[in-house]
C-alpha cells in the first residue's frame, strides 16, 4: 500500500467518521486530500520512502477566519491529533504544531501561498514565467477526497491550466536549450577533449527535452527524483525516456557510445519537432531545434511575452 492508498484508507476509516461526527455543521465548509511535496503524494513512494515523512495521514482544508473562525480550527487540530497514531503498522509522525506541516488542518490559502506564491492561484505573467515547475506539480498532484466548499478545486483548476502564451514560452525556451546543448554543443565539447563539459551537454538537453514533453503533454514536471518515473509513464513517445537515459549514462570518452548518443540527440529532436507539428505550434521545416524554437515563440499572441528574451520562462 503505497502513501496516497494509506491515506485515502486511513482517512475513510477514521477520518470521515470522525467530521461526519464531530463536525456535521461546518462540513459544508471543508475539503480533505492529500497533495504537496514528498513522493507519496504522486504515488511514487516505495520502501526506500518510508525513512522520513510517511504517515498514515491526510490534509484538512479550510477557508479563512471569515468562514471558519479560530476556535473552530483548534477543535479540528484537536480532533485530528486524536486519531489512531498507528494504522497498518504505520505510525503516525510526531509533530508540532498539531497537524505539522504537510498533513493535518491547514487554511486553503497557506497551502497555496506556500506552494506558489498565491494564495488563490491566480499567478502574474512575472510568477507563471518564473515559478518552476515542480512547484506547480506539488500543488496540483496528489487526490482531493472531497471538496464541499469547491475552493481548492477552483484553484486547482486555475493552476492546471497554464495561459496558452506562457506554455508556448516555456515550450520555445527550453526548444532552445535542446538546441545548443545537444544538437550544438555536444559534438563540440568532444572535439575540444572536454568529456566534462559534453556531459554538462547531456544533462542541459535531456532536462529540456523533457521539460518540453511535460508541457506538450498538459503535465508539470516533477521534482527531478521522479521526473523519469513520470516520464515513463506517458504513452506516445516510444522508447525516449530509455535513450534519454543513455544519454545521460553513456561514456563520453567511448567513441562509439558518444556517436550514438549524438545519434539519440538527433533522433529525440525529430520525434519532438513531429509533436510540435502535429500540435501546430511550429511552421519551420527543418530538424533544427532553434529554428523552431523561434517558430513556436511566434505563436505567442501577447506582445510582451512574445518579446521577452525567449529564455525568459526557463526555469
Amino acid at each position: 500500500m503505497n502513501g496516497l492508498e494509506l491515506s485515502r484508507a486511513y482517512f475513510e476509516e477514521y477520518g470521515r467518521p470522525m467530521l461526519e461526527e464531530k463536525f456535521s455543521e461546518i462540513l459544508h465548509l471543508l475539503a480533505v486530500g492529500f497533495t504537496g511535496s514528498g513522493s507519496e503524494h504522486y504515488g511514487f513512494d516505495d520502501d526506500i520512502s518510508r525513512d522520513h515523512d510517511f504517515e498514515p495521514g491526510f490534509c484538512i482544508f479550510i477557508p479563512g477566519e471569515d468562514v471558519i473562525d479560530r476556535k473552530t480550527a483548534f477543535q479540528l487540530e484537536r480532533a485530528y491529533a486524536k486519531l489512531p497514531k498507528e494504522y497498518q503498522g504505520v505510525k503516525r509522525q510526531m509533530m508540532s504544531p498539531v497537524g505539522g506541516n504537510r498533513h493535518g488542518v491547514m487554511l486553503t490559502t497557506d497551502f497555496f501561498q506556500n506552494a506558489v506564491g498565491s494564495p488563490d492561484g491566480k499567478l502574474s505573467i512575472e510568477q507563471w514565467i518564473s515559478l518552476p515547475d515542480y512547484a506547480l506539480a506539488e500543488s496540483t498532484n496528489g487526490e482531493i477526497f472531497f471538496d464541499n466548499y469547491g475552493e481548492i478545486t477552483a484553484i486547482r483548476e486555475r493552476l492546471l491550466h497554464m495561459p496558452e502564451d506562457i506554455l508556448l514560452k516555456r515550450i520555445a525556451g527550453n526548444l532552445l536549450i535542446m538546441a545548443q546543448s545537444g544538437q550544438y554543443n555536444y559534438i563540440r565539447c568532444l572535439k575540444h577533449g572536454e568529456p566534462e563539459a559534453a556531459q554538462f551537454a547531456c544533462f542541459d538537453f535531456v532536462k529540456a527535452a523533457m521539460k518540453v514533453l511535460f508541457l506538450l503533454n498538459g503535465k508539470y514536471m516533477p521534482y527531478y527524483k521522479w521526473s523519469f518515473r513520470a516520464l515513463r509513464q506517458f504513452e506516445g513517445i516510444g522508447n525516449i525516456p530509455e535513450r534519454l537515459s543513455f544519454i545521460l549514462s553513456g561514456d563520453n570518452n567511448d567513441s562509439q557510445v558518444s556517436e550514438m548518443k549524438y545519434d539519440y540527440i538527433e533522433n529525440i529532436a525529430s520525434e519532438i519537432i513531429a509533436l510540435l507539428q502535429k500540435q501546430e505550434i511550429t511552421k519551420a521545416i527543418c530538424g533544427d531545434l532553434e529554428k523552431h524554437a523561434y517558430s513556436v515563440n511566434d505563436f505567442i499572441r501577447d506582445s510582451e511575452i512574445r518579446n521577452m528574451n525567449i529564455l525568459a520562462a526557463v526555469s
